[in-house]
């Protein structure tokens, strides 16, 4: 049991990211006081929409200059807390230099951060983001779960720096933050594992790949038709509520699959079609697996063979129960979720009509 003072600031770590933008929202509505270390705090630019929401809610924020990769960066902005969420990490598919582009930044990243918890007196639990990328790796590997669908017991060991770079980066850095943990006995460690986040998030200008995702959905990039990628989806928003509930209830432990539907990329873009199809250039069409398998690497070069072999028309299943009784989460309707971030894509210039 881990009682966390609600008058004790929190630490959010990548507070200008896409799910970190949806936590900082969450904890600044209840009036919490966060301490947010960036690379620039004095930039309003990168900075204006946090401010935004500052003014628009109770809660504070509080900058303090830090880098992910800087050895005791950390120290200044998490003195006094009693919970961090360490939501920093980088989300794209398309690198050059996997290790130096996803790994080292998650797997050092997190040895930074929780080693400095381990420094600082204050913090009682750390909440960490990770994935169900640290669960399974392709749906191929539902055949070898533990159980039906994949749970929390559940660990990806099918990817690789060669196959599904991103995955493998949040599985070694899931993993040396259970080493970390498990070596102290102050403070615990709560694992949040959202499967692909979507929604709208408080920058409509975000970097992650959940953007380039609506964006390719809508522009016309996809519009000779779309593979049946099964996967799991969530809100942002209630991944926002997933990680306020995994810091401040007292009971919660372990690793929670934070994921609303089991669902797919072609299913998004049904619900798109209905509302939208007559006026942008939404894919209608499921594509083969052998014309996916034959044409998608050419032109994706983020999409292997080996990728689609893999994940296309095989099955997707993840038990989202611990999160529901632990964490009592709520899930948001899929249709509503897909309609906004399209809502926002749109406003934002990302989508243009044809």
């Amino acid at each position: 049991m881990t009682v966390i003072d609600r008058n004790a600031p929190v630490m959010v770590t990548g507070a200008t990211g896409y799910v970190a933008g949806s936590l900082m929202e969450e904890l600044l509505k209840q009036g919490h006081t966060i301490h947010a270390p960036v690379r620039q705090p004095d930039s309003t630019e990168k900075l204006k929409y946090l401010n935004a929401l500052a003014e628009q809610h109770p809660g504070t924020i509080k900058y303090f200059k830090a880098d992910l990769l800087d050895e005791g960066s950390y120290a200044q902005a998490m003195e006094g807390c009693q919970l961090v969420y360490h939501t920093a990490s980088p989300f794209t598919v398309e690198v050059t230099d996997p290790q130096k582009e996803l790994v080292d930044p998650a797997l050092k990243g997190t040895r930074n951060v929780l080693e400095q918890a381990n420094k600082t007196e204050s913090v009682k639990r750390v909440v960490l983001t990770s994935s169900v990328a640290a669960i399974y790796g392709d749906n191929a590997d539902l055949v070898n779960a533990k159980g039906p669908k994949f749970s929390e017991q559940d660990w990806n060991t099918s990817s690789s720096l060669e196959h599904q770079p991103y995955s493998y980066s949040k599985t070694v850095a899931e993993q040396e933050a259970w080493k970390i943990a498990k070596s102290q006995s102050r403070w615990d460690l709560v694992v949040i594992n959202p499967s692909f986040v979507i929604g709208p998030g408080i920058n409509p200008h975000a970097t992650s790949e959940s953007f380039h995702l609506i964006q390719q959905l809508g522009d016309g990039t996809m519009k000779t038709g779309i593979p049946k990628w099964p996967i799991g989806i969530v809100d942002v928003r209630d991944v926002a509520s997933a990680h306020v509930n995994a810091g401040y209830t007292p009971d919660a432990q372990g690793r929670h699959i934070v994921s609303g539907y089991d669902s797919s990329f072609s299913d998004m873009a049904k619900i798109l079609v209905a509302k939208y199809g007559k006026t942008y250039p939404l894919p209608k069409i499921i594509l083969p697996k052998w014309m996916v398998w034959l044409f998608g690497p050419i032109i994706n070069s983020s999409m292997t063979r080996k990728m689609i072999s893999l994940n296309v028309n095989l099955p997707y299943q993840s038990d989202n129960s611990k999160g529901k009784e632990k964490l009592g989460l709520q899930y948001r309707p899929l249709e509503s979720s897909v309609i906004e971030f399209f809502e926002q894509a749109i406003n934002s210039g990302l989508i243009k009509k044809r």
